[in-house]
C-alpha cells in the first residue's frame, strides 16, 4: 500500500489553511491553534517547507510564514517531495544502486513508467485544487465486460 507520512498529511492541512488567504503572513502559533496540530510539529513542517521553497519566512514582530508562490503554482508532488524526498514506488525508481537485482532486472523500465505516471498525476493536482470543495460522484459505473479482460 502506498502511504504518506503524518507530516505530509499535516503539511497539506497547513498549506490548505494558508492558501485560503494567500497574501496573509501567518505565525506558527496561529497555524497550530487554527489547524489543531501541535506547535513543535507545525514548526518542523514549516522549516521543511521553507527549505523546499514552498514557503517564505519573515523575521520580526510582524513576521511569520507565507506561500512562496500562488496556490495554483504549488503541486501536491512538490509538497510530498519536500517532506518525503523524491517520489518513488521502488528503490530502482530513483537509482539502481540500492537494488541487488538491478543487473538481471527486466522490469526496471516498467517501474519507471509507473512511477512517472504517478508523479505526473501528483504534479497535476495543486494546492488550489485541495482548497476547493470535493466533488464526489454518487455512483461509479464500471462496464462488466471490462472486468473480464
Amino acid at each position: 500500500m502506498l502511504r504518506l507520512s503524518k507530516l505530509t498529511d499535516y503539511a497539506t492541512v497547513i498549506l490548505s489553511f494558508m492558501a485560503r488567504d494567500k497574501a496573509q503572513v501567518r505565525a506558527a502559533m496561529e497555524i497550530a491553534a487554527t489547524t489543531g496540530i501541535a506547535l513543535p510539529t507545525v514548526s518542523k513542517i514549516l522549516k521543511l517547507l521553507v527549505n523546499a521553497n514552498v514557503l517564505i519566512s519573515t523575521r520580526g514582530a510582524k513576521g511569520g510564514y507565507a506561500l512562496a508562490r500562488t496556490p495554483e503554482e504549488i503541486s501536491v508532488a512538490t509538497v510530498i517531495s519536500a517532506l518525503e524526498g523524491p517520489i518513488a514506488l521502488t528503490e530502482c525508481s530513483i537509482s539502481h544502486q540500492g537494488c541487488e537485482q538491478a543487473s538481471g532486472c527486466d522490469i526496471h523500465g516498467n517501474w519507471s513508467l509507473i512511477n512517472q505516471t504517478i508523479h505526473n498525476a501528483l504534479e497535476s493536482v495543486t494546492l488550489a485544487d485541495l482548497t476547493r470543495p470535493a466533488v464526489v460522484p454518487e455512483e461509479v459505473f464500471i462496464p462488466v465486460a471490462s472486468l473480464y479482460r
